[in-house]
């Protein structure tokens, strides 16, 4: 009991201590202290040993440090002084920005017990911020028709410092326009805004140069200023003004497509839209629009077509200048066109002759043109000509016609074509030239006979020719054409061996060809002489003569005809005498030939062909003379017979045959004895045929001969007939040529009267010329030759279709008719010349009609003002020629009567011309005399006044003054006089009027004049109906309508629809989310109404959270928001229309707190490891949870593991210790890992898990011990020494030293010897080695005990028993016991009777094996035997026994070899030999 009392004496103090300590850590609270801003490192803040109650050299004993969360490291602990002090400088701005009170907490840990004490030190301020600008320069835009007391907003200025050391006013420069206010925020912050205290005007003053300085209130007072740049907004107070109210400018018609012409300049002293000028035309026709380009933006007027002198010499046009404010300014535009040489000149052939006849007289009209030249002036003087080699000549004639004349007379002969080019040229510079080109043809007439090249001509036929055979080709050639030229050719009659000439040759009348009529023959005639004439076709014909010798040419056509010897009528030969004493040479006879063929046709030769005596003969070749070749001899025949040929030398060649008949004899008589004997030579047939031949050539002649005489009676009756008509045309070849010849300018009477017959002599053909009369415009040949001749255009008249007409025109003599006219010439020639003076007094033809008359309207008579009868009209050609001009007019032949060709519009031939002209010309054809006629076109009230548009927009600034003019477009009435556009009315209305400006002949124009004051937010729009009136009867008008737009004018600041914006949005708002949509509205329209939307006023952290749509007015959020980082903003915002008034609102964001923060645990101290031997309660580790969110969403719970050792104690400032609750035990659980779940109470609740690793730390409790009580191994023998025989394991299940174990043998002996000498093991891996070979025959087990121990303290160990068998080895071969081996080398003999019967046994081989089990088990086998089959051994008992009876003629002596083997592996064995003796006994065997 004393004891008991004694032991609670000293809890007591105890207790009362641990109470005392707990109420002061109830009551305490953190340690706090002060400190200054941008102290120095190291800088005393508060003695922390003091205030904990330690001595200075316990913080480092008791592990005292900071703990805070998060944060810079800004205070440190020394540990000698006990002191803390800033660990670096400490800007309060950076720390805590401008918030009133800047405090940093944080906890000092003692390490040994883990307790933890707060800290809070204050940072106060000091005035080391300037107030600063965002910006240093800042451009402020305000309308320079602004309001006095309009205010505009500027950005404010920062001071990072607070209370009195933050901003505190603003300054302003002195200037005469602007004050500055200053506004307080409900933050506190302190905004400036400008104050118009005078109107602006931008077009003195457009930029203010203010400088605003902001101050704040520390000691010294800091400042920063920014410069304000206030840019005056131009409103459209000023209207443009073109440099000159007129602008002129001359150019050239020739300048080029896209030239610019000149450039106008106006001048708006606005700016931007106000002062951007757009430059367009007025009321322009489409003339202008077609033909000049404006450039809207430069004013440069170009050309889009070429310009045309001729088509307008000048332009006048309006152009308009008009601001973005719809103010314009208008000017005049004179281009003047300068006519340049660019039109070439033009020839029109009004009538043109395209033939004319070679013998017409000097001054015939060849053509009449007109020359025009679309230049004025000089460029427009032309001059024609024609060039001077040529027999023409122009003639001028009236209104810029030319007659084309000939000069001399004609010579078709010479040049039958004229080209002639006629050349006209202007006076321009460079003068410029047209050519044209006239072919002319001259029309020939006979006045060429034919003409061969040659008067006479020789030509050559061969003989024999055949009949009809062309001859020669004889040609005349006749410079005529036409019919002038058609040559026909003749032959002259005449007679030749009393027969015409006729009946040799024969001339083609039309080709000249020569053809023979018969077959000439040399022999007969050798040549003719004849007269070929050539006669063309003209009227009267003209013929020449040429002489032709035709000459006969041989040919080989008759054979050599035999003189001597002549052939006897009788058929007998004549004989001629050769003496036999001739000699060589004797002259026998001659052969006399003639041929009548000439030259060498008619040369002979003589040939000896055959004889009856080879040798004895010859023939002279050229002579014909028979000689004797030799002497003749007795035994030569009296009779020799000699044929000769005679030959001509023709191609081919004739020949002919003659039979001589030789006597040889030396007289006569002897020649007559043998003539009796002579016969008739063969030859006689050659006569008969000769006879047949002459018959048959004298019938032939005679039916050619009666041929001949057939064709000349056929040419003796054409040439009858030829002769009567040549007899009847030289009649009329014989009338002098004036006969056929007109009077000079009689051409309609010779038209009307004349009819020429032409009869050509030597044809079948006859020529009657009808001349016509042409109303063509076009001359031809007979107009251009009446003057001289009758037309010469022939129409081929067959006289036999035309008999009637023929016989007509014969019924008097052709000289009466002609003889008529003659008389009648001089009445023509009196009406030819009246006409020429009537042409030269006559003037100019005037008409008068109104416009739009029907076709066929009356206008004139023309044949009255001419003088002409109607029929003349059609007879004398009359009429209407013009240029370039659609036929307006037309000519009735009936009536005589200019009338109109189709409705005619004078709007559309002379526009707006005053007096609308037509002019053209009366040609008279048969004259070509011009008669210039002028039309006038009146004009009627046709056409109704029109507007360019019928609809126009006029745009009206609303702040214009009252009697501004605004044109309108323009309206155009074709019709002139009073007829054309007189005056203007408007709709009424209480705003405009029209009021009308005209200069001299210029279009009238209406204005709208402004009479009172516009307001856009009243009407916007004005409609109006104006009227434009001629003067018309009856009176015609056109309207148009006009929407005037009333233009706005920047007068209205936009307005916000709440002066305060609140909205409350969570704090998880995803990004690009919009929060709200601010809305300012602005009365004005277009620019002046666009807001834009700006924050005002904004932190650099606030721009990166907050986006705003500047259209729009859209406020999303740009950055995550974090209420726990700022749970409330406050933006300015600020509506701003593009001239630049403006309204501002607040925006108020709440921001919601969501939970959205997961718990934090920071671990502040811990061990890693802690002994299995702590008792409960000791303390593991100490950490902290914080949980950025608030009010429930900040509230957390820890928990752990209920199934752990561990719990959790709470501890001061969100602190918590992780505490044992039980004894560990590292056996079971060496290492745990805790898991701390931290959870708020947000919705849905967010929690965060934290591992905690704890080792536990073993210590020796636990002794090794083995998996069993005991083992055992078995171990075969002989192993190699040092093999290892088995491993034993304990298991120790502490860790480290206590867990390393060692192993050991107990000591013992074994037969006397210890068994470490055996056996050994490996202390740290317990592999048990065997140190000796065992031999299981020596022995075979050993028993021990292992003991193992850990390397703790103290150790602890256990022991297992081992027991260890040896396992035999097959090692021993057999050991053959039975039979002995003899020492001395020899072997036992066994006795085998002879009588012994199969089975016999004869010995048995004993054997035994120290080995055991299967290595021990033996077997028996014969290896070898002298008389195989005889013997046999058991296998398992080694018995030997007879394997069959024993004969006698088995061999006394049997040796047998017998193997023992065991069953080992592998297996071993051992042989025996045994010497077994046939015999009954041992004495038999001796």
């Amino acid at each position: 009991m004393a004891d008991t009392l004694r032991g609670w004496g000293c809890i007591e103090p105890l207790l009362l201590l641990l109470l005392l300590e707990t109420l002061w850590r109830a009551g305490a609270g953190p340690i706090r202290y002060s400190v200054l801003e941008e102290l120095d490192k190291g800088s005393f803040v508060g003695s922390i040993a003091k205030d904990l109650g330690l001595e200075p050299r316990e913080l480092a004993e008791r592990g005292v440090r900071i703990v805070s969360r998060g944060r810079t490291r800004l205070f440190s602990l020394n540990p000698r002084s006990g002191s803390l002090v800033t660990a670096g400088r400490i800007d309060r701005e950076e720390l805590c920005a401008q918030s009133a009170r800047c405090v940093v907490s944080f906890n000092i840990l003692l390490e040994n017990n883990m307790k933890i004490y707060g800290v809070e030190i204050e940072i106060i301020d000091i005035n080391d911020n300037f107030p600063r600008f965002r910006d240093e320069e800042v451009k402020v835009k305000v309308n320079e028709n602004a309001a006095t007391g309009t205010r505009l907003a500027l950005p404010f200025a920062r001071d990072g410092d607070v209370s009195m050391n933050s901003l505190q006013s603003y300054k302003l420069s002195p200037n005469m326009h602007f004050s500055l206010e200053q506004k307080s925020g409900t933050d506190g912050q302190k905004y400036p805004e400008l104050v118009l205290e005078r109107p602006l005007d931008r077009e003195k003053v457009a930029v203010h140069d203010l400088l605003l300085t902001a101050l704040d209130g520390g000691d010294p007072i800091l400042s920063s200023s920014m410069h304000i740049h206030v840019v005056v907004l131009d409103a459209n107070d000023n209207a443009p003004l073109f440099t000159q109210s007129e602008y002129r400018v001359t150019v050239p018609e020739n300048i080029p497509v896209g030239s610019r012409l000149l450039t106008l300049t106006a001048t708006d002293p606005d700016e931007g839209v106000n002062g951007e000028l757009t430059y367009s035309f007025r009321n322009e026709e489409d003339k202008i629009s077609e033909t000049f380009q404006l450039d809207s933006s430069l004013g440069e007027i170009s050309t889009l077509q070429s310009l045309d002198y001729e088509e307008s010499r000048f332009y006048l046009m309006e152009v308009v200048a008009q601001d973005g404010g719809a103010l314009l300014a208008s000017a005049k535009v004179l281009v003047t066109v300068q006519d340049v040489n660019d039109n070439v000149p033009e020839v029109i052939l009004t009538s043109l002759a395209s033939s004319v006849s070679e013998d017409c007289p000097p001054g015939t009209v060849i053509a009449l043109f007109s020359v025009h030249d679309g230049d004025s002036g000089e460029n427009g003087e032309i001059v024609c000509s024609i060039p001077r080699n040529l027999p023409f000549k122009l003639e001028k004639s009236v209104d810029n016609y030319y007659h084309l004349l000939t000069t001399k007379a004609l010579d078709r002969e010479e040049i039958s074509d004229y080209n002639i080019t006629i050349t006209v040229i202007d006076s321009g510079n460079p003068p410029l030239s047209t050519e044209s080109h006239i072919s002319l043809n001259v029309a020939d007439i006979n006045d060429n006979p034919p003409v061969f090249p040659h008067t006479s001509y020789s030509t050559y036929i061969l003989e024999n020719n055949p009949r009809g055979i062309s001859i020669l080709s004889v040609t005349a050639h006749d410079p005529d054409s036409g019919n002038n030229a058609k040559i026909t050719y003749s032959l002259a009659e005449d007679m030749f061996q009393g027969m015409s000439l006729s009946t040799y040759v024969f001339i083609n009348s039309n080709t000249g060809i020569l053809y023979a009529l018969g077959s000439f023959d040399y022999e007969q005639v050798k040549d003719l002489q004849l007269w070929v004439m050539a006669s063309d076709s003209g009227d009267p014909p003209l013929s020449s003569n040429m002489s032709l010798s035709l000459f006969v040419l041989d040919q080989n056509d008759n054979a050599p005809e035999i003189l001597y010897p002549s052939i006897p009528t009788d058929g007998s030969t004549s004989v001629e005498l050769a003496p036999r004493s001739a000699e060589p040479g004797y002259l026998v006879t001659k052969v006399v030939a003639v041929d009548r063929d000439s030259g060498q046709n008619a040369w002979l030769s003589y040939h000896l062909l055959k004889v009856s005596e080879p040798g004895l003969f010859t023939v002279g070749l050229h002579t014909g003379e028979v000689r004797t070749a030799r002497a003749l001899l007795d035994r030569d025949a009296l009779k020799q017979s000699l044929v000769v040929v005679v030959q001509d030398h023709g191609q081919p060649p004739l020949s002919v045959t003659v039979t001589l008949t030789v006597a040889v004899a030396d007289s006569i008589p002897d020649v007559l004895a043998d003539l009796d004997s002579l016969k008739p030579s063969s030859y006689a047939d050659d006569s008969s045929l000769t006879l047949y031949l002459v018959v048959a050539v004298a019938i032939v002649s005679c039916v050619f001969l009666a041929f001949v005489i057939v064709l000349l009676a056929l040419r003796l009756r054409r040439w009858h007939s030829s002769s009567q008509l040549q007899a009847s045309g030289s009649r009329l070849a014989g009338m002098p040529t004036s006969h056929f010849v007109g009077v000079d300018g009689v051409r309609a009477f010779l038209q009307t009267y004349s009819h020429e017959v032409s009869l050509t002599a030597d044809s079948r053909n006859s020529h009657m010329i009808f001349p016509q009369p042409n109303y063509a415009d076009t001359l031809i040949s007979q107009e251009s030759c009446g003057k001289s001749e009758p037309p010469l255009i022939p129409e081929k008249i067959n006289v036999n279709e035309e008999l009637g007409v023929v016989q007509e025109v014969l019924k008097e003599p052709v000289m009466a008719a002609l003889q008529k006219r003659r008389h009648q010439s001089g009445l023509v020639v009196l009406i030819i010349l009246l006409g020429i003076l009537g042409g030269l007094g006559a003037r100019q033809i005037r008409y008068s009609i109104p416009e739009e008359l029907d076709k066929g309207s009356f206008v004139g008579n023309i044949a009255d003002d001419l003088g002409l009868e109607l029929q003349e009209l059609r007879e004398r050609g009359v009429r209407i020629v013009s240029r370039d001009r659609m036929q307006l007019f037309s000519l009735n032949l009936r009536s005589g009567n200019l009338v109109t060709a189709d409705r005619i519009d004078r709007e559309e031939l002379c526009a707006q011309t005053a007096q609308c002209l037509v002019s053209f010309n009366i040609l008279i054809e048969d004259k070509l005399n011009l008669y210039p006629i002028e039309v006038e076109i009146l004009d009627i009230n046709d056409n109704t006044p029109r507007f360019f548009r019928e609809e126009l927009e006029v745009k009206i600034l609303e702040n214009a003054p009252p009697s501004s003019r605004f044109p309108l477009m323009e309206v155009y009435d074709l019709d002139v006089g009073m007829n054309s556009l007189q005056g203007f009315e408007l709709s009424k209305n209480s705003h405009f009027s029209v009021d009308v400006q005209s200069e001299g002949d210029r279009p009238k124009y209406p204005e709208l004049v402004l009479e009172h004051a516009l307001d856009r937010e009243g009407d916007a729009v004005h409609h109006l109906i104006l009227t434009a009136v001629d003067g018309g009867e009856p009176v015609r008008s056109g309207t148009a309508r006009i929407l005037v737009t009333v233009l706005d004018v920047n007068d209205n600041a936009p307005v916000f629809t709440q002066p305060v914006y609140r909205v409350s949005v969570p704090e998880n708002l995803p990004v690009g989310t919009p929060v709200l949509s601010v809305n300012a509205t602005d009365q004005d329209e277009g620019v002046h109404a666009e807001v834009m939307y700006s924050f005002l006023r904004v932190t650099e952290k606030i721009s990166k959270i907050f986006c705003l749509n500047v259209f729009t007015g859209e406020i999303s959020i740009s950055a995550n928001l974090d209420y726990e980082d700022s749970s409330f903003y406050e933006l300015d915002v600020e509506a701003r229309d593009r001239p630049g008034l403006l309204d501002r609102a607040k925006v108020l964001i709440t921001i919601l707190d969501v939970n959205d923060n997961v718990p934090e645990v920071v671990v502040t101290s811990g061990s890693r490891s802690v002994a299995e031997s702590m008792p409960p309660g000791t303390v593991i580790a100490l950490f902290q949870v914080y949980d950025r969110d608030s009010g429930l969403n900040g509230l957390v719970t820890c928990s752990i593991s209920r199934s752990m050792p561990f719990e959790l104690e709470k501890s001061v400032d969100n602190y918590y210790r992780l505490v044992t609750n039980t004894v560990l035990d590292r056996e079971q659980v060496s290492l745990y890992n805790i898991t701390v779940t931290v959870t708020d109470k947000g919705i849905p609740p967010l929690s965060t898990e934290t591992l905690i690793y704890l080792n536990v730390a073993d210590i020796n409790d636990n002794p090794p011990a083995f998996p069993h009580s005991s083992y055992s191994v078995y171990i075969p023998e002989n192993n190699p020494r040092g093999a290892s025989i088995f491993s034993v394991t304990a298991h120790d299940p502490d860790s480290h030293e206590n867990a390393q174990v060692t192993y050991s043998l107990s000591e013992d002996t074994l037969r006397g010897a210890p068994l470490s000498s055996y056996v050994s093991i490996n202390s740290d891996t317990g592999v048990l080695y065997a140190l000796h070979s065992f031999d299981y025959e020596q022995f075979r087990d050993l028993q021990l005990r292992v003991t193992a121990q850990d390397s703790g303290d103290p150790p602890l160990s256990s022991n297992v028993s081992l027991s260890i068998f040896i396992l035999d080895q097959n090692d021993n071969t057999p050991e053959i016991l039975y039979p002995a081996l003899p020492t001395d080398g020899s072997t036992g003999v066994e006795l085998a009777p002879r009588s012994a019967e199969p089975g016999y046994l004869v010995t048995k081989v004993v054997a035994v094996d120290r080995d055991s089990g299967q290595n021990a088990w033996l077997s028996y086998r014969l290896l070898k035997a002298s008389e195989p089959g005889l013997f046999a051994v058991g296998l398992h008992t080694g018995e030997v026994r007879t394997a069959r009876a024993l004969q006698d003629r088995d061999a006394l002596k049997q040796s047998l070899v017998v193997a023992v083997q065991d069953h080992g592996q592998p297996p071993l064995s051992a042989t025996v030999t045994l010497t077994v003796a046939v015999a009954d006994s041992i004495p038999d065997v001796l």
